[in-house]
Formats: C-alpha cells, structure tokens, sequence
C-alpha cells in the first residue's frame, strides 16, 4: 500500500491504492507528498467540533470532565472517524472520542472511544476468585470462532495475541480495566485496545483505548486521569441499583472482560468489538518519509 498524491489548483488528495510494486520517490516528489498530507490532516482537523471541560453524556446518564491535555468528538464526528477514516463497523452505542489535544484523527497516537451498554447491574461478586490465564484462553478461542463471522461481513480476522495488561478491578468505585493485544489479518503493527468499565446501575460505560502497541506506557501513564474522568450521575450510579425493579446482566466480571452478552435467543454470544486503528499506518509512513528527506535515519 502507498500514497497517491494529486492536486490540482484549489484540492489536495491523497488516496490509497493496492500494487504488487514498490514505488521509489525522489526528494522533491516526497516533499510534495508530505505536503500533500500536511494539508489532508489539516482539512480532516478543520472540520472537527471538539468539546472540553464537562460534557453530559447519552442525556445525561453520566458526565465527562475532559481530562488536560485532552479534546472530545461527540457521536456523529467520532462514528465518523472510527467507521469512515479508520474503517471499523458502525458502533450505535458509541457516545464519543477522546483524542490528544495537539493530535487530529488523521495524525494520532491513539484515542478513546467511549461507549454505553444498558446491559444491566454487573454483579462483581465474581471479580475475585477469575482466573485470568483460564479467561485469557476463553477469549482467544471466541476470537477464532469469530473470525468466520468476520470474514463474512468483509472484515479482517483477528488473533488476540495475550494480555497487554492483565485486568484489574477497583471494587470502591466500580471500575474495571484491562488491555488486549490484537494482530489484525494483514497488518504489520499489533493493535493496542485498552479497556476501561465504569459498572452503573443499569449498565456500564466502555472507554476503549485505540493505538498501536507502542502506544501502552503513554496510555499507562495517563491512566489515572482517563480513569476518573467519567461517572454517572446520580440515580445512574452503582450504588443506585434497586433489586425489586432493576435488571441483573446474565454474567459478571468474567464475561464483561471476555465480551459476553446474553443473545435475544437466551444463550451466550460474543460481541466482537475489537477496534481496528488505522491511522497509525499513515503516521508511520509519513514519519519515515520524513527521516529520509529532514535526516535522522541512517542507511
């Protein structure tokens, strides 16, 4: 896969395009290329309506308090940036996107995308007492039955390779996370999703992390803040579950972490949300073109 580049008086294009061939460029049609992007990144940037400080999520279930360093898409422009320029399948339940302030959609180290699922109370009696090697193996099975659904809708199939970060449970404030490593089918890079659950009443709010591996100790790092940045609100929140009128989900911990829902037709089924983050492959393309032109690189 490489870049094709065209302009004509008034537009910038950058395309891709499939070949069996390798495509040398000289300095100057790099540079070209380069520009070319620059411009495409800043087009994409120039249409996003980024929000800060305190954003009401789904009517208002629960809030976000944007963390520093930090800007927030809501629905529509976040669907758009996972389905159309990362090429995911379209996500309902997703409430927005989380992307680095000096970052765009196009040039990104990763991003968070936030979700909501009205699954019901997780019961977390169970958080204790999961083996997460056994879990670990669990998954990677469901993703290999997966895969033929995937194929199927025209989507690359995945390997969860193992656990980026094994799962943790903080049982005070209801909060769950963990991270997967994923090998898309065709990608060079593995995948970076990690996972964060804020467990409410009727369900549980989904930030997932989107970037490739390198991206783990920057996520790490600003773990804390991504952590505590949603909650819900009043009459929302864990400790409003009332027994007598309120839905129980049908799985734990367990299954929240492995991606168990209860299928309309009464059995388990996998919900196979493992995002794909495509941006990085331009961020890196880009970032050695550069080296070739600016220095930095060695032969």
């Amino acid at each position: 896969v490489y870049p094709v580049y065209s302009q004509d008086d008034d537009t910038v294009t950058i395309d891709e395009q499939e070949t069996g061939e390798e495509v040398e460029y000289d300095a100057e049609e790099i540079a070209e290329l380069l520009q070319a992007y620059s411009k495409y990144a800043d087009s994409i940037e120039a249409t996003m309506n980024y929000k800060y400080g305190e954003v009401i999520l789904d009517g208002g279930i629960a809030t976000m308090h944007v963390p520093e360093g930090y800007k927030f898409l809501e629905k529509e422009q976040a669907m758009y940036v996972l389905s159309e320029l990362w090429e995911n399948p379209e996500d309902p339940s997703c409430l927005g996107l989380l992307i680095k302030e000096e970052e765009n959609p196009v040039e990104v180290t990763y991003a968070v995308e936030v979700s909501y699922e009205e699954e019901g109370y997780i019961d977390d009696d169970d958080a204790e007492d999961l083996d997460y090697d056994d879990l670990l193996e669990e998954m990677q099975n469901d993703a290999i039955v997966g895969n033929e659904q995937r194929s199927q809708l025209g989507y690359q199939t995945i390997e969860l390779v193992g656990w980026a970060a094994p799962p943790f449970y903080d049982s005070e404030h209801h909060k769950l996370h963990w991270a997967k490593e994923l090998k898309f089918e065709g990608e060079d890079l593995n995948t970076l999703n990690y996972n964060i659950r804020v467990l409410g009443r009727k369900g549980f709010i989904n930030l997932n992390v989107i970037g490739d591996m390198d991206a783990l100790e920057d996520v790490q790092d600003n773990l804390d803040p991504i952590l505590v940045s949603t909650t819900f609100n009043a009459g929302y929140q864990y400790s409003d579950f009332n027994p007598d009128i309120d839905t129980v989900a049908a799985y734990g911990i367990g299954g929240l972490i492995a991606g168990k829902v209860l299928a309309k037709a009464g059995f388990f089924a996998v919900l196979l949300k493992f995002w794909k983050f495509i941006a990085i492959g331009a961020v890196a393309l880009f970032a050695g073109l550069k080296k070739r032109i600016f220095g930095g690189g060695s032969n």
